[in-house]
């Protein structure tokens, strides 16, 4: 599975927002500049999130983008669901019952699809995976990894 370069994009914002941890729009420009990032592409990231509820986005000359939810709500499986849809990764097209299969009795069939089954199980795996990790984790990560990735972070949007 390989997933868009919008969900990479999409939670390093979300945890630069998160590092901010005031009430003061970042204009989608700033956001996109921080990252070195095509500003009409992560605009477009940007609005799928407003879309799904993970940010807010202020109208005006002093707008921009906020969390819309606090850190700790905000699984990595909710930035997936924003940026690529909830449709399953993996869909049965039952191909058992073509080519070589197309001779068998229906009741050969009357079974779910073991392949079909194994990877659904797999990808209820990885969701539960995302859905168990926030931003907030992400955030304690990061700090722990780079003590001053925050600072870093507050200064590049003007926070010190």
């Amino acid at each position: 599975m390989r997933l868009n370069q919008g969900v990479e994009w999409s939670v390093h914002v979300l945890l630069s927002l998160a590092w901010l941890d005031d009430d003061r729009p970042v204009p989608a420009a700033d956001l996109a500049a921080s990252y070195d990032l095509p500003p009409a592409y992560l605009n477009k990231q940007l609005q799928a999130l407003v879309r799904a509820g993970l940010l807010r986005s202020v109208p005006g000359a002093r707008g921009g983008f906020l969390l819309a939810q606090r850190p700790e709500d905000i699984t990595l499986m909710d930035v997936v669901a924003a940026i690529e849809g909830r449709e399953h990764a993996f869909q049965c097209t039952e191909i058992r019952q073509h080519g070589m299969g197309e001779d068998a009795p229906r009741s050969s069939f009357r079974r779910r699809c073991a392949v079909d089954a194994a990877m659904q199980h797999a990808e209820l795996q990885w969701r539960k995976a995302l859905a168990s990790r926030t931003i907030a984790d992400i955030r304690a990560e990061a700090d722990g990894h780079a003590p001053s990735a925050a600072r870093i972070a507050r200064k590049a949007y003007g926070r010190d």
